[in-house]
């Protein structure tokens, strides 16, 4: 009885608990039924209206943006321009790396042989002699000026001999011989003179100088207006091109400043360069022998050892492109070193011979050929050389012939 009265008892207490949690459950569900919702807070009249103004100033500054797109922009001040150009142009400067190679503000002239500039003479040297370059027959009015003088130092004070005018070849040709007298080479100069004469005028021979003659004032213009060229091959070939009779020293200064004593001697310098001249010319050459000239004035000594003594010092030798700085003994100085002229001529007897004229192969691979080229340098200088020996035995006395 007492389990049942305590089962019966715990049973109520169970369902007691039960209907205690139903209730309580219940109250609570009730509760949330019956209390008030919860509401966003509501915004206030100034944020409605700023957000209504949002999509209108968005459109506004669309809108805004696509006219400053269609019209042009302001032009800035020149003034304000300018300062911002000079601005940029600094950060560029500063920016970009710095170039340190120099550039001259003007070509500089051309090098020589060995890959070196020029100092000043010489460049003033070339501006001359370029003016001589280009051959152009002589300015007639000259030579008819000068022609009764030439034909007077010709006749009383050269007392001039020349022979073989027969022997000259019709076709052009190119003359070669030999020269004396310092910087004045008087048998060269009466040479040229006589074949003018001789042919009145109708076929041209052109002189061929030294770059420092061509280039001395007064000397140089008067050589140019006789029809002299500059002695290269440049000026030389041109003027073979177009028909016209040239006359070249292959012994240059070593020939013109030869000692008194060699004034004799063939000297062509060991120079073969007349000959692959006449081969790519296609055209004969004319040796020429005379005597005479170095008797205008006596060189004493040919100055080789000042020559190379000064050049230590001054580059003189590659500058006047010589190797002699002669010592000479004329009229008006006893003694002198002669650079450009520094005599009168004395009125020497000159004696002049056209010698039988030379083919030579118009093959222009043969003036490659050394041996052919030597060969042909030995006959030139041969002939030349027995045409002197002729002339020099009819000399009975320097000076006076």
């Amino acid at each position: 009885m007492r389990r049942v009265r305590q089962q019966d008892e715990g049973g109520s207490v169970a369902d007691s608990a039960q209907n205690d949690a139903s209730t309580s459950t219940a109250q609570q569900t009730a509760a949330q039924k019956t209390a008030p919702k919860k509401t966003a807070p509501r915004k206030s009249a100034a944020t409605a209206a700023a957000a209504k103004k949002a999509p209108a100033a968005k459109k506004a500054t669309a809108a805004k943006k696509t006219t400053a797109a269609a019209t042009p922009a302001k032009k800035t001040p020149a003034k304000k321009t300018a300062a911002a150009k000079k601005t940029t142009a600094k950060k560029t400067a500063a920016t970009r790396p710095v170039d340190n190679r120099v550039r001259p503000a003007a070509q500089p002239p051309a090098a020589d042989a060995d890959g070196e500039q020029p100092n000043r003479i010489r460049r003033l040297i070339n501006w001359r002699v370029s003016a001589a370059m280009t051959p152009q027959p002589p300015n007639e009015t000259v030579l008819n000026l000068q022609q009764p003088i030439v034909d007077l130092l010709n006749k009383y004070y050269f007392r001039t001999e020349i022979e073989g005018w027969e022997r000259i070849p019709k076709e052009t040709c190119l003359v070669v011989g030999v020269h004396s007298g310092g910087a004045l080479t008087m048998d060269a100069w009466t040479l040229v003179g006589a074949w003018h004469e001789h042919f009145g005028g109708r076929r041209h021979l052109h002189g061929t100088a030294h770059d420092v003659l061509m280039a001395t004032p007064g000397l140089g213009d008067y050589f140019r207006a006789v029809g002299v060229i500059a002695a290269n091959r440049k000026s030389v070939s041109a003027a073979l091109e177009q028909g016209r009779d040239v006359v070249v020293w292959p012994g240059g200064e070593v020939d013109a400043m030869r000692s008194w004593t060699k004034r004799d001697v063939a000297t062509l310098g060991g120079r073969t360069g007349f000959v692959r001249q006449a081969i790519r010319s296609g055209v004969p050459i004319l040796p020429v022998a005379t005597v005479g000239g170095h008797d205008t004035v006596f060189v004493l000594n040919e100055g080789k050892w000042l020559a190379n003594a000064l050049d230590k010092v001054l580059g003189l030798k590659k500058t006047l492109r010589g190797s002699n700085l002669p010592i000479i003994a004329g009229f008006p100085f006893p003694l002198a070193v002669e650079v450009l002229p520094a005599h009168v001529p004395l009125p020497a007897k000159i004696r002049t011979e056209m010698l039988e004229p030379i083919e030579v192969d118009t093959d222009p691979e043969r003036a490659g050929d050394e041996a052919y080229v030597q060969q042909v340098y030995e006959q030139v200088q041969t002939a030349i050389q027995r045409g002197m020996d002729r002339l020099a035995a009819k000399r009975r006395l320097p000076v006076l012939g």
